[in-house]
């Protein structure tokens, strides 16, 4: 059995409770189960970049990163190989947390599959508006798919736990993206939120960075405006929502994501 891997190494730019000092271990794997027009990593998700590992040299890389200092190890969209990173993790089970990175487009089946291996969730909730999910990602049943799957891993984890240096250890974290020029839509997840996970973590990410110009979508082609971050900001202030990170536009740079 093989997957297929588009780079691993250790990473800083998530969360800084992922991160920390020394680095994720993070595992990029090839393919997606969305087709997001804004992806930072089509070449992976989209295109199928990468090599093939074997599960036996999947699970020597877990233990590489491991032994080179990560916090934990992040699976990045690893929702196509499911059966076979856990077939890694069989093989070898780190010491450290593992982290399942996702879009939130995943099934109940497969979550229930992954709550022996997996650690930390931290899944994207990116819609409430079925028509942009379908027209931005190709998923019209985004919402009610994420919104399930999100919902069972806090019943597997619950809210974050985290160690003496603040690194989480086991819990659940729940991205949204802003997008330019549609902050209807995330203002319906901001509003939406406490009904939907209760008083989940949430890590409003403002960052958003335009990897492609579009004719077809020319509102993704910037960067969003220190107008857009601050109404954004402030109905989260407003919401009710005590937990989470706000990762700001000074993000929104080309550095931090990963060459492939």
């Amino acid at each position: 059995m093989e997957v297929r891997i588009g780079k691993y190494q250790l990473h800083y730019g998530e969360e800084p409770c992922i991160s920390g000092t020394r680095g994720s271990g993070t595992v990029f794997f090839s393919g997606c189960n969305m087709r997001c027009v804004f992806c930072q990593n089509a070449p992976i998700s989209h295109h199928g970049k990468g090599r093939q590992y074997t599960v036996e040299e999947l699970s020597d890389i877990f233990r590489e990163l491991e032994d080179k200092g990560a916090h934990n190890i992040n699976i990045v969209t690893g929702s196509v190989w499911a059966d076979r990173i856990i077939e890694a993790f069989k093989l070898y089970r780190p010491s450290i947390p593992v982290v399942w990175n996702s879009s939130g487009y995943e099934t109940v089946e497969t979550l229930k599959k992954l709550e022996e291996y997996v650690d930390v969730y931290l899944p994207d909730y990116k819609y409430e508006d079925s028509s942009l999910a379908f027209n931005f990602s190709g998923r019209r049943d985004y919402p009610e798919v994420a919104g399930d799957a999100i919902r069972e891993m806090l019943r597997q984890k619950g809210n974050p736990v985290f160690d003496e240096d603040g690194i989480i250890q086991k819990g659940v974290i729940i991205r949204h993206l802003v997008l330019p020029l549609h902050l209807k839509n995330s203002e319906s997840v901001i509003a939406n939120f406490r009904r939907h996970f209760g008083d989940a973590w949430v890590s409003l990410m403002l960052q958003y960075t335009p990897v492609i110009h579009s004719d077809e979508y020319p509102e993704l082609n910037r960067t969003l405006t220190k107008r857009e971050c601050e109404k954004i900001t402030g109905l989260l202030s407003d919401s009710g929502i005590e937990n989470g990170y706000i990762q700001d536009i000074s993000a929104a740079v080309p550095d931090l994501i990963p060459d492939f």
